[in-house]
């Protein structure tokens, strides 16, 4: 009866490597480890950073596990930016998947 809205969604591996890559995740997580290059907006920050998020690409979002980030694509296609796209499992299956991932804090890249 209630069906929420279809969230389009990709494998870490179909991720291009020149990708922009929003990473939505807390500054702990972040500092943990992240795709290298990606770029960080926590996802309570996403409506007053719209500006930040570029419309004429894809866009693909990540948090750990996917949920966060499909609820902020689901936020940004309501707000006109129709080119982004859940990264289904998080920052878990990109590590899985033996993407490149760089720290901040000093230790082992790792998801938190």
């Amino acid at each position: 009866m209630f069906r929420r809205p279809s969230i389009p969604a990709v494998s870490a591996g179909d991720v291009p490597d020149e990708a922009f890559l929003l990473d939505v995740r807390e500054d702990d997580e972040w500092a943990a480890g992240h795709a290298p290059g990606a770029v960080h907006v926590p996802m309570m920050e996403i409506p007053a950073r719209l500006g930040d998020i570029p419309a004429d690409r894809d866009v693909f979002v990540v948090c750990r596990v996917g949920g966060r980030s499909g609820q902020v694509v689901a936020f940004l296609q309501q707000n006109g930016l129709d080119r982004t796209i859940n990264l289904d499992g998080g920052m878990q299956s990109w590590a899985a998947a033996g993407r490149p991932m760089v720290s901040e804090d000093g230790g082992a890249p790792r998801v938190i």
